[in-house]
This record gives structure tokens, sequence and C-alpha cells, in this order.
């Protein structure tokens, strides 16, 4: 007979939340992690307020090879589902902007719920845990080898859920064996790269902006089929806040991502009234109503745009060509700044190969993927802890 009924890979939001929903169901659970603390990219998620859930999850803020896959977890059990469980916690939270939910006090409230939920429902949790091999036969199941510091560990079980995570954020002790594991069992992994992650300037242009460290302005940023209107933060090593972040999961390595600095206004249109009502003006002081005084300064030496003379004296051209980079601004990044500082990494475990309704792989009975090791990447904003929660959920009301 063997030892658990489930075990699960991961200590995370997927794990924790599938683990409780596993046992409450009656299943002999255990859950494995590596590191010493569960929870450990929750803890330091929203500057430490955790970001749980977002008011507007749908299944268009997810990215996939599949994206309709996604779409049955995420209405069997909702932002509505999980903002229900915080508050019989009686957790305290907030909206900030665009409907993201942040805990008023730590993001310790939301582990230390996921951890009662376990407790309650008699879900194991073990720590300092490292799987070192998995290996499966019709006999035993799921056989698991384990190392905690010296000891060695053999553990069976009939299924086993792998929420180990992707690649983002290494020094939370993320590593490759939920692909790793996938692959051992015949499973197609999609590129994975990092996202929501800053981008990076080409020297020439880092050389040109890096004074510009720390400023930030409201834009949109476009690249294939992302569009997002938030703020950008220039950075030491490139361009970074909300709008860049979002973008950098649409971007690819080669392109270029559009900038609009001036969202708001069609500048050309605005120059050339700017030139009738005030023709006396300098350029230099029209720009900073766009823009915040040290970018328009910077920009406006760095493009060569005229510093002497009225907005009288600009041509039709000139104006075309300052209106051109102002609301269309190609900026092609050098790269990213990698997993090292990406929230979340895109692409994983090919959801073509595992069920919709219960997680599980349609190669490998009993075995399951959750979160962010499948191929299923959220927006900026809550909505991977939401998807976490919702494919969590549907497994543990599954195995």
């Amino acid at each position: 007979m063997a030892d658990y009924d489930v075990v699960i890979i991961g200590a995370g939001a997927a794990g924790l939340h599938c683990a409780a929903h596993a046992a409450r169901r009656g299943r002999r659970v255990l859950v494995l992690d590596h590191a010493k603390q569960a929870g450990k990219k929750i803890l330091i998620s929203g500057g430490g307020r955790c970001n749980f859930t977002n008011l507007y999850a749908s299944p268009e803020n997810y990215l996939s090879a599949n994206p309709h896959f996604c779409k049955s977890a995420l209405s069997r059990y909702s932002q509505w589902d999980f903002i229900g469980l915080v508050s019989d916690y009686g957790i305290a939270y907030h909206e900030k902007t665009l409907g993201q939910l942040f805990c008023d006090d730590s993001a310790k409230d939301i582990v230390r719920m996921l951890l009662a939920e376990c407790d309650k429902y008699g879900a194991r949790v073990q720590l300092r845990t490292e799987v070192t091999a998995v290996t499966h036969d019709a006999t035993n199941g799921y056989t698991i080898e384990t190392q905690r510091g010296d000891t060695r560990q053999t553990l069976y079980s009939d299924k086993l859920v792998v929420a180990c995570g992707g690649l983002s954020m290494p020094k939370l002790g993320a590593t490759p064996l939920g692909y790793q594991l996938a692959e051992q069992f015949g499973h197609r992994i999609q590129p994975v790269s990092a996202a929501l992650v800053p981008l990076t300037l080409q020297p020439h242009d880092k050389q040109a902006l890096e004074e510009l460290s720390g400023v930030s302005l409201p834009i949109t940023a476009s690249a294939n089929d992302g569009f997002f209107r938030e703020a950008m933060l220039f950075t030491h090593r490139g361009v970074s806040g909300p709008a860049i972040l979002q973008i950098s999961s649409y971007w690819r390595p080669g392109e270029s991502v559009e900038l609009n600095l001036c969202p708001d206004t069609d500048v050309a249109e605005w120059l050339k009234q700017q030139q009738q009502q005030s023709p006396k003006a300098q350029l230099a002081t029209v720009l900073q109503q766009l823009l915040p005084k040290r970018v328009a300064q910077r920009l406006q030496a760095w493009q060569g745009w005229p510093q002497q003379g009225n907005l009288a004296d600009l041509s039709h051209s000139q104006i075309e060509r300052i209106a051109s980079f102002l609301n269309r601004w190609p900026l092609k990044p050098n790269g990213s700044e990698g997993y090292r500082t990406a929230e979340v990494t895109l692409g994983g475990v090919d959801v073509n190969q595992i069920s919709s309704k219960t997680m599980e792989s349609q190669l490998q009975p009993g075995l399951y993927f959750i979160g962010e090791v499948l191929d299923v990447t959220g927006w900026l904003g809550g909505y991977n802890f939401q998807w976490a929660w919702s494919s969590g959920y549907a497994c543990g009301e599954g195995v």
C-alpha cells in the first residue's frame, strides 16, 4: 500500500492550495519542498503584501500556445472564490490600480492561511527536502526518492502533482525540476523565457538614457498582440515599470517595442497648435508640458531636436520627426534582465497534453501539473496567483 494517496512537489501557491483541497476530500497528502519555508514567492510578492488576485481576472489575461486551456479552471475557481477564502480568515485587503488586490498587512497572512487550510484537513508539508528521482510502476505507483540533510527517504504515492514552478527568481530556489519530470514522462515543453521582466537597452541607447534612471512617466507600450497603458520607469540598465513588465511577455528578442510617450496627445497636431498660439516659445519649454522636465531635456539633446530658435522656426518635417518619436518610439531592446528579476516564466509544459479539467497528464496516469510549470502565463497584477489557485483547485478536486 502506498504511503500517500498524493505527493505534491512544491510548497508554493499552487501546491499548498491543491494540498488543502485534496486533503479535504479525504486524500492522504504530502507536500515536499527543498526550501526552508513554504510560499517563499508569495512572501516577497507585491512588496511583501502579496497581490493575491485581480478583480478582473479572465482567460483573456493569460498567454499560452492553447489560450482556451485555462478557461475551465478559471471558471470553476474564480477570483471571487479565493477572495471568499481570504475573507473567511479575516485577512484585510485593499484594491490598488486596475483591480489588483493586496493584503493590508503582510503576505505572511496568505501563507499562514494556506498552511492553516492544509493543517485543518491533514495535509502534511515537509520542507528542506530535495527530490532526487521519480519513477513509476504498476505495483508501487510513484516512487519518490528524497534527500533531507543526510537522510535519504523513499516515498510511495498513487498520484504525483508537479507544482514546483518555473525558472524565475532563482535566488528563491527555482530549478528546472518540473520540466525535467515532464520530459521524463514524455511531455513536450513549450519554449521558456523570462516574462514580466525589465528590458535592457542597446549600449548606445543606454549611454544616452541612463541619466534618467529613477524617472517614470505614463505611456502605452505595444508589441505583437500586446498593448498596455501604464507607467514606464527608466533604470540604470534600461526600462522597467508596469508597462514594460507587461509588454515583455509579448516581446521577442530582435524585435522592437513601440512606445507612445504622450498617449493622450497627437504631438504633431499639438505642436502645430502651439506654433500658432505661442510662436515665440522655446521647444524645450513646451515639451515640458508633455513630459517630465528631465525626460524632455534629455530626449531633445539625444535626438538632435532644435535647441535654439522659436516654435515659429520649426519646419513641418521637424515637427513630424519630433512627433513620430514621441508617439511611436520604436525601442529595440538589447534583451531582458532574465530570470534573475523575472516575476514568472513564459512557456512550460505543453497544455495540449494535459486535462484542462483535472490537470492530469494525458500521457501518464496519476501525474498532474499545476501553476507556473504549465504553459499558462498571466499578466502582471495578481493574475498568476489566480492561476495558481484555480489550477490547484482543479487538481485538488481531481486527484
